[in-house]
C-alpha cells in the first residue's frame, strides 16, 4: 500500500479510503453489515494497509451505529495508527425526535454533534470532520469559527466538505482567509468516471486549491464493477444484476448510476480491464486515484472481504495515458457532445 499526502496537510492516508456507512445500515428491511462483518471489514482493511476511515454521525440504524462499531473495534488497536473522518449536518435520532437545534450547522448543533461522535468512536480527537452538506440557514462564519474553534481545542485536526456547489466552496474558503479560520483541506463530492463533468467546476476549485478529493461511490453504487447488464438498447435505466445488489435494493440506482454515459464509460472499463488482467472495479477505482490534478482518495464500503481485497488491488494497478484518456473519451458521442447523464 502506498500512502499520500492528503491535500495539502501533513497527514498521510492510504490510497483508498474505507467506508463505513453500511455499518448497521437497514436498507429494506435487511442490515447490510451486522458488527461482526464490520469489525471483519476493519480488521480485512487494517491488515492490507488501508489506514483511513470515514463514517459519519447519521451512518447505522439507529443512528451513530457506525461510529459505535468502528469505536469498539479500535478498543483493541492503537488510535494513532488510523486516520478517522467523521461527519456533522443532519438530524441525528439518537436523542428521539429532532428539535428545532437538531440538524444543520448553527454552533449548538455541532457542538452537540461532535462530542457525540468522540465518545462512540472512543477517541478524543478526529482526524478530520466534514460539514456533510451545506446549509442554506446557517450562518457560514458562526459554522467556520465553531469548526476553527475544534481545531484549535485539539479535538479536530483537519476541515473537510461534503455535498456542495463550487460557489459555496469558494464562499466558505474566501470567508476562512478573511478572518484566519481553518480552512477546509478535502472534499467529499459523488464522483466516478461516469460522473466527472457533473462536478467539473467543484473540481477546479479543488485542483487550485490543493484540496484533496475523497469521492463517495466512487464505483457508482456498483454499476462500475461491471456485474449489471443493460437490457433494453432504448432505455439506459433497464438492467438485470444479482440478486441482493446495490440495484435490487436501492430505488435511486437508476436515477444515479444508470445512463448513457456510464453504459459507454463501463465498456471502456471493461476493455482496459481485460487488457491489464484487471478487474472493473479495479480499473476505475485506479482512474480515480491517477487524476492528474489534484489528489484523490476513493472511499471504497465493500460488503465483504473478498470486495475489500478486491478493490485494495487497485492500488497495484497501473493505467497508461492512452487507457486513462479512453475512459475519459467514452463519455462523449462521436459528435463531440457528452452523453446524457440520466436518460
Amino acid at each position: 500500500m502506498e500512502y499520500t499526502r492528503l491535500g495539502s496537510t501533513g497527514t498521510k492516508v492510504s490510497e483508498l479510503c474505507f467506508g463505513t456507512w453500511r455499518f448497521g445500515r437497514e436498507t429494506g428491511g435487511v442490515v447490510e453489515t451486522e458488527r461482526e462483518e464490520a469489525h471483519e471489514l476493519l480488521d480485512a482493511a487494517w491488515e492490507r494497509g488501508v489506514n483511513f476511515i470515514d463514517t459519519a454521525n447519521v451512518y447505522g440504524s439507529p443512528h451513530g451505529t457506525s461510529e459505535e462499531f468502528i469505536g469498539e473495534w479500535l478498543e483493541d488497536h492503537d488510535r494513532s495508527d488510523f486516520v478517522l473522518a467523521s461527519k456533522v449536518y443532519f438530524p441525528f435520532d439518537g436523542w428521539g425526535e429532532p428539535g428545532p437545534n437538531d440538524s444543520g450547522l448553527g454552533r449548538k448543533h455541532i457542538r452537540n454533534q461532535i462530542e457525540g461522535t468522540l465518545d462512540r468512536l472512543g477517541t478524543d480527537y478526529l482526524d478530520l470532520y466534514y460539514i456533510h452538506r451545506w446549509d442554506e440557514e446557517a450562518d457560514v462564519e458562526e459554522t467556520l469559527s465553531t469548526l476553527d474553534t475544534l481545531v484549535r481545542k485539539g479535538k479536530v485536526n483537519h476541515l473537510g466538505a461534503s455535498t456542495m456547489a463550487a460557489w459555496q466552496l469558494t464562499k466558505a474558503l474566501w470567508k476562512s482567509d478573511v478572518e484566519d479560520f481553518e480552512r477546509f483541506e478535502v472534499t467529499q463530492p459523488l464522483f466516478h468516471a461516469g460522473y466527472r463533468d457533473d462536478v467539473k467546476d467543484y473540481l477546479d476549485v479543488c485542483a487550485d486549491q490543493e484540496m484533496a478529493v475523497c469521492p463517495y461511490s466512487p464505483l457508482a453504487g456498483g454499476f462500475l464493477t461491471g456485474k449489471y447488464e443493460r437490457t433494453d438498447d432504448d432505455d439506459p435505466t433497464a438492467f438485470e444484476g444479482p440478486e441482493g445488489s446495490r440495484g435490487s435494493l436501492d430505488d435511486r440506482f437508476d436515477e444515479y448510476y444508470l445512463s448513457e454515459r456510464g453504459w459507454h464509460v463501463l465498456d471502456e472499463v471493461r476493455a482496459v480491464a481485460d487488457e491489464l488482467d484487471a478487474t472493473p472495479a479495479q480499473v476505475a477505482l485506479r482512474w480515480l486515484i491517477e487524476q492528474p490534478d489534484f489528489t484523490c482518495v476513493p472511499i471504497v464500503g465493500a460488503r465483504t472481504v473478498d470486495q475489500l481485497e478486491e478493490n485494495v488491488g487497485a492500488t497495484d494497478v497501473s493505467l497508461s495515458d492512452d487507457q486513462f484518456n479512453r475512459i475519459v473519451s467514452a463519455r462523449y458521442a462521436e459528435d463531440g457532445e457528452r452523453w446524457g447523464h440520466r436518460r
